[in-house]
């Protein structure tokens, strides 16, 4: 018996002999080895026929040779094949990794973000507790306090929350130190971490913060202009930096000071709430007034050299003490103004009229801007959404109803961008008219204490900043920003670096519009512009240089413009354009992949991506679509267009979306219940504010035509009506029973305050009707026009009849304010050329004696020109740029709106030329009306062409 050969891979482990004459199928045979088995077949032929078979065996030779060569084959190609299966089950794991990273990173941001809360919750309650313990009023004289603090004139601390007594006291005073310590560590931890190095440590010591003012961590509160709580001895966080670039070293010490006192622990109400004091020390021991922690330039409502405060104001003149006028210039117009026989023997020009005890406080603000800004409305793990209007962020926590505000900006906030840790945030804002601070730039900010770490590229843009976006793939360490200049320059800047930031470069974007800038959520170093007739992918290399490719369209549909993006969870980009087309482009690549068409009837604004992998688009048809991850459509919900069309669509909590509209409106809802409004708003230029006489209710009206009754408790619409034309002036009746509306072409409407019904419509002239007063007592209504002239309307039994007096003429200009006297007897007016005239209103005729009116009391106070409102114009004001004033129902205040934005706080009546004042940003447009609510305490404001209105406190 002939061997020929041993097979050790036997399937069955054992050793087997194949033999020549034996039998082969031992059961380790496979397909690949049947050539094999023909040639064995064969070998045994050729032995049987012994010696004679010599041509047989050359054949048996080249038949084991094939069957070699066909083993290894086959052997080759299964494994090939096992490492294709194996590749792409790599790569689907690897997907799957990289979700469940992303995942478990979401987890625990949102872990982060709720331990932030709690710390800040902490805080607020141990420090309302110090608060409640202290013992000091409001008012009292500074002393020192325990570890150094002192306790300062007249403060408030700035934490707005509300902690009843009770719990207060339910609290021992250990575990609050314990908490305090346990937030100081815990701040220190996470900054230490987030910035690789340890802050500055907070030391009481005199000597070690006299040197260096800059590396002080905490100042102490001591009337704050804008403070809200009556703790005299609390510690506050730093005052956030300002638009400006100061020495390296002072910014450096600042910058850690701010994060080791401030961080992620205590709770402002708003930025307002600390506020900067260049030039002195913040923690100032000194036991002066409320006054003393504001310089006198910074409090005098005049520009110039604080040295000339004894001198006369020359725009106000009093040529003798015996004179009984004086002269008010504006615009260089001479306006006569009598004393009142009070005042003769006491009026002196040099005097200083002190700024009052008591400050207002930013409460609430009304509004969105939706209508022509993106990507402005995000949902943080704290359970606050962000979003803005005006020069102020606003976050809103809808379960709780409360507000908090940054008020870092100077103008108009455009753009908006939560960073990866859902901590941080960047807000972008346009150029404003006041010097270096109000160049375009972009904040860097806390989201939990509200405190500025940086402010990123003041005087290196030149248009508004539309677009910013953090980094993804690195945790958010460097941030792209478009400027909307005519070059349309995309930046990329390391925001962490100190001295505002450093650019790693800039380049032109594109010629036209930009819509958005994206940083891939996986690929590091990989960004995505979309705009006008292009998509650009663009990328970062190590030495900061960017490289850019068009996408490319190949045979599909170019649209003009690509209006929305976002991500898949595999890192493949979605885009929407105008003509509501959907596009996939491929992870890496710059062609499309995929496309739907005709997805929406018109652009599609926004893609929303959900943390299960779907989709919710929504476009400019009011359609909010749903998408599972495969963009296979589920279901769809409609917006009611009078919210108008899809802006923005943000996840929330659970499944639940926050919507912004393009008429400034916020819903939020789901695919199976419908959407509510939870922020409305004006839509065009906000013109005319009143508020009711006897409840927390206001009205406002713009050129929108919307005519608008809100809740000042709720901080809620009552009711909004499209009237049919712009509104330029609102009033309500003394009873609250009725509003009547001034529009164009000399119509004023009379609509019930409850049903909205339009009641009555009466004309005078053909202009615009500029302003309206009711008198004291009900029985007349005044009605200032543009043609110059005052209609005179008696009041009647029914609400909505007005019977015509007559007209009272003799103004060369407009009519812009108008006052009754305390008896209604009198009534006084401004006009557009500054004038100051009195009218007996039953006779319709002026009043030309100055004995009969100067001695009268006002039951209000709209005319910006009068001998109470002296002291509101600065040297260097235009009389258009004051456009209203008011007075609350005690007369303590004075309050003034003027054309750059601000308010201002004066004691009642600003009769001195130099009369000091507290001043208010929020507004980033002219302020067109400021009026007190019935009760004295809140202040509400009207912003003009940023639609807004703020309800301030008086604190």
């Amino acid at each position: 018996m002939i061997v020929a050969r041993f097979d050790q891979n036997c399937s069955s482990g054992a050793t087997v002999c194949t033999r020549v004459f034996g039998d082969l199928n031992c059961g380790c045979w496979s397909t690949e080895q049947s050539e094999l088995v023909n040639f064995v077949s064969l070998r045994r032929a050729t032995l049987d026929l012994g010696s004679s078979g010599s041509l047989l065996k050359d054949i048996w030779s080249r038949h084991f040779q094939d069957a070699k060569k066909m083993i290894k084959y086959h052997r080759v190609r299964s494994l090939e094949e096992m490492l294709e299966t194996e590749k792409a089950g790599l790569v689907e794991r690897v997907y799957d990794l990289e979700r469940q990273v992303l995942e478990h990173k979401d987890e625990i941001v949102c872990l982060k973000s709720t331990l932030a809360d709690v710390l800040r919750r902490l805080a607020t309650i141990d420090n309302s507790y110090e608060n409640s313990t202290s013992g000091s009023g409001r008012g009292g004289t500074g002393t020192p306090a325990s570890g150094g603090g002192v306790a300062g004139t007249g403060g408030h601390h700035a934490v707005s929350d509300n902690v009843s007594a009770s719990a207060h006291n339910s609290l021992s005073s250990k575990s609050f130190r314990f908490s305090r310590n346990t937030l100081t560590r815990l701040n220190s931890t996470v900054e230490e971490k987030r910035f690789g190095r340890v802050p500055s440590r907070v030391t009481s010591s005199p000597s070690r913060m006299k040197p260096n003012l800059a590396q002080k961590a905490i100042h102490y509160s001591n009337g704050s202009l804008h403070s809200d709580s009556m703790s005299s001895h609390s510690i506050s966080p730093a005052p956030s930096p300002s638009p400006r670039q100061p020495n390296a070293t002072a910014s450096a010490n600042s910058h850690h000071a701010l994060l080791a006192s401030s961080g992620m622990g205590k709770r402002w109400s708003s930025t307002g709430d600390f506020v900067s004091t260049p030039g002195s020390p913040s923690g100032s021991g000194s036991n002066g007034g409320s006054m003393s922690r504001f310089s006198a330039k910074s409090l005098l409502n005049l520009s110039g050299n604080s040295s000339r405060q004894g001198q006369s104001h020359p725009y106000v003149q009093r040529k003798n003490d015996d004179d009984e006028y004086v002269k008010l210039y504006i615009s260089g117009r001479p306006i006569v103004i009598h004393l009142p026989e009070a005042q003769l023997s006491t009026y002196e020009m040099t005097k200083v009229q002190p700024a009052p005890n008591r400050r207002l406080r930013l409460d609430w603000a009304y509004g969105y801007r939706g209508k022509d800004c993106r990507s402005n409305l995000y949902q943080l793990p704290t359970g606050e959404m962000v979003y803005f209007v005006a020069a102020v962020v606003i976050l809103y926590n809808m379960d709780e109803h409360t507000q908090r505000h940054y008020l870092g900006h100077t103008d108009d906030v455009k753009s908006l961008a939560v960073h990866p840790n859902k901590l941080l945030v960047a807000s972008g804002q346009c150029g404003g008219h006041e010097g270096r601070e109000s160049l375009p730039h972009i904040l860097i900010w806390n989201s939990v204490s509200l405190a500025t770490l940086n402010v990123v590229g003041v005087g290196e843009f030149t248009g508004s900043i539309n677009c910013i976006s953090f980094s993804r793939a690195d945790s958010g360490s460097i941030l792209a920003a478009i400027d909307d200049s005519p070059d349309k320059i995309i930046s990329i800047w390391d925001w962490q670096k100190k001295d505002g930031g450093r650019k790693i470069t800039e380049t032109k974007c594109s010629v036209d519009t930009v819509v958005a800038v994206e940083f891939h959520p996986l690929d590091k170093g990989q960004i995505i512009t979309i705009g006008k007739n292009h998509i650009a992918f663009w990328s970062l290399d190590q030495n900061g240089m960017l490289y850019k490719r068009m996408g490319v369209f190949e045979s599909f549909e170019k649209p003009k413009y690509v209006t929305a993006i976002s991500f898949t969870q595999t890192g493949d980009v979605v885009t929407g354009d105008s003509s509501g087309n959907l596009a996939v482009w491929k992870r890496g690549t710059n062609v499309i992949s995929r496309f739907l068409k005709k997805v929406h009837e018109g652009p599609v604004f926004t893609i929303c991506a959900l943390r299960n992998g779907g989709f919710v688009t929504g476009g400019k048809d009011g359609l909010l679509l749903l998408f599972d991850d495969a963009l296979h459509m589920k279901a769809d919900q409609i917006v009611e267009a009078h919210f108008g069309a899809v802006r923005v669509v943000a996840q929330g909590k659970g499944s639940q979306l926050l919507i912004g509209t393009t008429k400034n409106c916020i819903l939020s809802g789901d695919f199976t219940l419908s959407l509510v409004p939870i922020v409305m708003g004006h839509t065009d230029i906000l013109w005319s504010l009143a508020t009711h006489p006897q409840v927390a209710q206001f009205v406002t009206g713009g050129r929108d035509r919307l005519l608008q009754l809100w809740d000042s408790l709720s901080h809620s619409v009552v009711w909004s009506k499209d009237i049919g034309e712009p509104i330029h002036s609102v009033q309500i009746s003394n009873g609250g029973d009725v509003i009547v509306a001034g529009g164009v072409g000399g119509r004023w409407s009379v609509f019930d305050i409850v049903t909205r019904e339009l009641l009555a419509t009466y004309t005078d002239g053909a202009e615009v009707i500029q302003c309206m007063q009711f008198s004291p007592d009900g029985n007349l209504l005044a009605i200032g026009s543009k043609d110059n002239g005052i209609y005179i309307y008696q009041c009647t039994k029914v609400p909505h009849r007005f019977s015509k007096i007559g007209k009272c003429t003799g103004h060369s200009s407009f009519i812009s304010h108008l006052d009754w006297s305390k008896d209604s007897q009198i009534l006084r007016s401004n006009s557009g050329d500054y004038e100051l005239l009195y009218w007996n209103p039953t006779l319709c005729r002026q009043i030309t004696s100055q004995s009969t009116v100067k001695n009268l009391e006002w039951a209000t106070q709209n005319c910006s020109v009068s001998f109470e409102t002296i002291g509101i114009w600065p040297e260097n004001f235009d009389g258009t740029d004051i456009n209203s004033v008011c007075k609350d129902g005690e007369e303590q205040f004075l309050v003034c709106a003027d054309d750059f934005g601000k308010i201002r706080l004066f004691s009642f009546p600003a009769s001195q030329p130099k009369s000091l004042s507290h001043s208010y940003k929020g507004h980033s447009s002219h302020v067109t009306s400021v009026q007190f609510m019935h009760d004295g305490v809140r202040l509400l404001s009207a912003g003009g062409m940023d639609t807004s209105v703020l309800q301030w406190r008086v604190v």
